[in-house]
């Protein structure tokens, strides 16, 4: 069996950070890809999918002190799922792409604006 994510996006924040009551770091950000195509009018229209990334421990640590908002990553994880009840018993579930190891690509100062 296969569990395996590869992105290439741009942070849609900067990370948040949490440290657990055992001392465990956690990071969570979103992830923005885009995926381009040609309507039935021949024009070009772009398609953005949002990603809900979470990482652990050392990878956490590292995001924290490398990465922020507009920061173009590569990233491989693997979907992870969890389920809960919320404050009014609705049964919730969501799914993360959770991050095992990331490539900065291009960080958001060395983009060059068009006018330049």
């Amino acid at each position: 069996m296969i569990n395996k994510v590869i992105l290439i996006g741009n942070l849609g924040q900067d990370p948040e950070d949490r440290t657990l009551q055992d001392g465990t770091s956690l990071a969570r950000f979103s992830v923005a890809t885009h995926e381009n195509y040609k309507d039935k009018n021949d024009e070009w229209q772009q398609i953005t999918e949002w990603h809900n990334i979470v990482c652990w421990r050392a990878t956490a640590e590292r995001v924290l002190t490398t990465l922020k908002k507009g920061t173009m990553i590569y990233l491989e994880g693997k979907l992870t799922s969890s389920s809960w009840k919320d404050d009014k018993g609705a049964d919730r579930r969501t799914t993360e792409v959770e991050m095992l190891s990331f490539r900065v690509l291009q960080r958001p100062d060395q983009i060059q604006s068009p006018s330049q």
